[in-house]
């Protein structure tokens, strides 16, 4: 199985979105501490727990963003679109309700939503 470059411009932004979520899932998966710290998050002291979440996070992410790539569906692509389409949903709740940085909230919002609209763009056939 030798791996595939799309030729489409969509399937191109499509199967960059999957390698970025890839890259992201093994930036957490192998520094989280970096992570909690970019996302402005504490470990809290004597509790190890958090770490072996972002990992798993990050694992999750590791295996979708590769999968899309390998397999390079459109239904696949679809998934990882509407994932990070809920994801930003859950940022717009967070940014309504909690009490957090505006600024990075926003910032990762942009990187969701954009995460999130070009593989769905691609999988629905728009681009």
């Amino acid at each position: 199985m030798e791996l595939y470059f799309p030729t489409e411009f969509g399937e191109r932004l499509a199967y960059c979105s999957a390698a970025v979520t890839a890259l992201i899932g093994l930036f957490l998966m192998f520094a989280p501490g970096y992570a909690y710290r970019f996302l402005k998050l504490q470990v809290k002291e004597g509790r190890s727990e958090a770490y072996a979440e972002a990992r798993s996070a990050g694992g999750f992410m590791v295996g979708f963003g590769l999968m899309a790539i390998l397999l390079a569906q459109p239904m696949i692509y679809l998934a990882l679109g509407a994932s990070f389409g809920v994801a930003a949903f859950g940022r717009i709740l967070s940014l309504m309700s909690d009490r957090g940085s505006i600024f990075l909230s926003l910032l990762l919002l942009v990187v969701q939503a954009a995460l999130a609209a070009l593989p769905f763009l691609y999988g629905l056939g728009y681009i």
